[in-house]
């Protein structure tokens, strides 16, 4: 189902890729040696970095690129995780009016 559409139509304030992607100011990338596992750093502009992995379970199978990209969205989930709660913060906080 895409939800991306339907969920952009709704009225009220909330977390997109979008308002992530703007935030970051750097991605990098470690494999380590000898195994699958794939490590992602991403940092964002306030200086705050995030870090997600990937491990592919039989070593032949393992795509570095699909490493990556696992990585990344591990990441990234993390961030949205953190935005969200960003978010809920300041609606908490903002002044209510009657």
């Amino acid at each position: 189902i895409g939800l991306r559409e339907p969920i952009a139509a709704r009225p009220g304030r909330k977390v997109t890729k979008e308002t992530i992607e703007a935030k970051i100011v750097d991605t990098q990338y470690y494999q380590w040696p000898g195994t699958t596992l794939t490590l992602c750093s991403i940092a964002l502009a306030n200086g705050y970095s995030t870090l997600g992995e990937s491990a592919c379970v039989v070593k032949e199978n393992f795509d570095a690129r699909i490493g990556e990209k696992l990585a990344y969205a591990d990441a990234f989930r993390k961030i949205w995780a953190l935005e969200g709660y960003l978010l809920a913060e300041e609606i908490a906080m903002a002044p209510k009016t009657p």
